[in-house]
């Protein structure tokens, strides 16, 4: 696949680095990556995905190598961000795809922006974090404490934590290079915001075709959550990976490029 890096600054003053495939007649698709990470963590599904879906790759304000503002780093800032970078590349409306709290922006993105989007997928994503005990366990212990240098057996820990199988060492030595680029401020900044979203409330609101996917081996999120995003996302369906981890995009790209092109493939029909 022919993939092209570029930067875009956006109207909110933040410099968005990105990827970018596919044919530029194809269906839109922005991926939307987690807290700690980059656009480099979705290279290996882009590898899998097919010409017809025009994929692109933000890296989002204070990660990888994105500009790095004092604030503005809640779900909806992110979202807003999201909105002018799809001005800057001149996407009208795309799916959007995001991955753990990349999902909670995209949930974010579909109820502010909802003529910008074509479809939501969600990747192992949230309903909410502030009710579980092991990210506010993890709030009070260690990322609240955050200094810079940040500690690098902290963010291969943090990357690890999301997985169930193993997955090459240079992927998950890229992840801890993409991680250590972000400052504490950040982390805190970006954690903070997660763990009072909750956007139960406003979910009947996306009215998009939704896909919800989650691995059963996530042992961060509970099937319950996914159960109850399409629940409350009218016309929302789940799909399940057998034994796939928190990040299973990461475990199995080629699976998760299938079934976002079969998505993509259904809106464009």
């Amino acid at each position: 696949m022919n993939r092209s890096s570029g930067a875009v600054e956006v109207r909110t003053g933040v410099r968005m680095p990105y990827f970018e495939q596919g044919d530029s007649s194809g269906m839109p698709l922005v991926l939307v990556h987690a807290i700690g990470d980059s656009q480099r963590i979705f290279e290996g599904l882009m590898d899998h995905l097919p010409a017809s879906v025009h994929a692109f790759a933000p890296t989002m304000r204070g990660h990888g190598d994105a500009s790095r503002p004092r604030s503005g780093y809640r779900s909806s800032d992110f979202a807003t961000d999201l909105a002018a970078f799809m001005d800057a590349v001149h996407i009208e409306a795309a799916v959007i795809a995001g991955g753990s709290s990349g999902g909670l922006v995209g949930q974010r993105f579909a109820i502010d922006f909802p003529d910008r989007i074509l479809g939501l997928v969600l990747l192992g994503a949230p309903l909410t974090l502030g009710n579980k005990p092991f990210a506010r366990g993890l709030w009070d212990s260690t990322i609240s404490r955050l200094t810079d240098p940040i500690d690098p057996a902290f963010v291969r820990r943090f990357a690890e934590s999301a997985l169930s199988r193993p997955v090459p060492d240079t992927l998950l030595d890229a992840s801890v290079r993409e991680g250590l680029k972000v400052p504490a401020f950040v982390w805190r900044e970006t954690i903070k915001g997660i763990l009072e979203d909750d956007f139960s409330s406003e979910l009947g609101r996306i009215a998009v075709p939704t896909l919800v996917i989650w691995g059963d081996g996530d042992a961060l999120l509970p099937r319950e959550d996914q159960e109850a995003l399409v629940r409350l996302i009218c016309r929302a369906r789940l799909v399940v990976y057998p034994g796939a981890g928190h990040v299973f995009y990461w475990e199995d790209p080629a699976r998760a490029a299938a079934d976002l092109a079969s998505f993509a493939e259904e809106l464009a029909s």
